[in-house]
């Protein structure tokens, strides 16, 4: 069974190197639909996952799960490699959009199909790191904003709720024993209960 972990992170070379990495590369994005530093969002990320792993590959590649899907042009695959190895490569790359798929679903059925086919169990626990934060983002939007908050994004709330559906049905058979899909679950619970209302 896989425990939560109740120690304060370790702030480690590797992940202070990864946290500033991270905030250079996405220095010039905010979060969708608001004035939020992008870094923010891999923080956060970071964070919830270092409950429910110590492994620091982990860790970083939660830092860094956006930064060649969305800002190759500032820090790219080769540039991950070096400074970090081809372990932490591979979890990025397991929960990296290939956005030339076409429409959202294909990319998002895409997405899943590498997610459970090609990608290490460690990018399920970034994935759904990922996705809590960003449900957790669109609760606290809401509050504010309403029905309104689903026009940010491509795809309609239904559509949304579909995704964070199916990343934990993937995840649940790749680290079926972690706690953090209770979390995901609890968080798929409210978020359902919005779209639904």
């Amino acid at each position: 069974m896989t425990k939560v972990y109740n120690h304060e992170m370790n702030l480690t070379e590797n992940i202070d190197k990864a946290i500033r990495i991270s905030a250079r590369a996405h220095q010039k994005q905010n979060r969708k639909g608001s004035n939020t530093p992008y870094i923010v969002h891999p923080f956060a990320v970071m964070c919830l996952a270092s409950k429910y792993t110590d492994d620091e590959n982990v860790l970083i590649a939660c830092l860094l799960h956006d930064v060649i899907e969305d800002v190759p042009e500032e820090y790219d695959q080769q540039s991950m490699l070096e400074d970090f190895g081809q372990e932490i490569v591979d979890i990025v790359i397991g929960v990296t959009k290939q956005l030339n798929m076409g429409d959202w679903k294909a990319t998002c059925e895409a997405y899943l199909t590498n997610l459970e086919s090609n990608a290490p169990v460690e990018s399920a626990i970034v994935s759904v790191a990922d996705k809590i934060h960003n449900i957790m983002s669109i609760l606290e939007d809401y509050q504010t904003q309403g029905e309104t908050i689903w026009d940010i994004f491509s795809a309609d709330k239904y559509s949304q709720l579909w995704w964070f559906k199916s990343t934990r049905e993937v995840a649940g058979k790749m680290i079926p024993d972690n706690k953090i899909l209770e979390l995901f679950d609890l968080y798929i619970t409210k978020i359902e209960a919005i779209i639904n209302q």
